[in-house]
């Protein structure tokens, strides 16, 4: 898929909190609560124009069984993809609109997802500098699997010092 890198855009917010009211219809009661994250929940910060939602639920096992009723509202399963104990969806087909991160409440990927946004809000020299190596990573790679790889080196710096921002908080 193809790297589409933009400017931030204030409609992100909107399209996150719409979104989230149509997929607590959904889940219902089984939702603990929402979160918005990712570069597009980061004021200032370039982006590619999928909305990341995180979305916490009270028990991961009985996530599968909404698998049909996101197809009809245009979402595709993906799985764990990659992090146990995780549910991905995915909007949008080839230009992808929205990912939707389900974990069950008590999981451990959650603080680091939130702790890395909270920090790039906070200090934004941190998200230019994390701006800048997307606009010249995008430019090199016309795939985002080795757009992403080529991320990873710096996203494991940038949230080591978001976690130390967060003890020392």
């Amino acid at each position: 898929m193809r790297i589409r890198l933009q400017e931030y855009n204030k409609n992100w917010a909107h399209l996150y909190k719409q979104e989230t009211i149509e997929l607590k219809s959904i889940f219902d009661d089984e939702v603990v609560r929402f979160e918005h994250f990712g570069s597009t929940s980061v004021p200032g910060m370039k982006a590619k124009p999928v909305v990341d939602i995180m979305c916490l639920v009270k028990d991961i096992s009985k996530i599968d069984a909404y698998n049909t009723a996101l197809k009809a509202i245009g979402y595709e399963a993906a799985g764990e993809w990659g992090i146990s104990g995780r549910r991905l969806f995915r909007k949008g087909g080839e230009n992808r609109t929205h990912h939707v991160h389900v974990y069950q409440n008590d999981h451990p990927e959650i603080d680091r997802h939130l702790i890395v946004r909270d920090y790039l809000r906070t200090h934004p020299k941190e998200a230019t500098m994390y701006s800048r190596l997307k606009e010249k990573l995008a430019q090199e790679y016309n795939d985002t699997r080795f757009y992403s790889k080529a991320k990873k080196p710096f996203i494991q710096e940038l949230e080591h010092r978001a976690l130390r921002w967060a003890k020392e908080k």
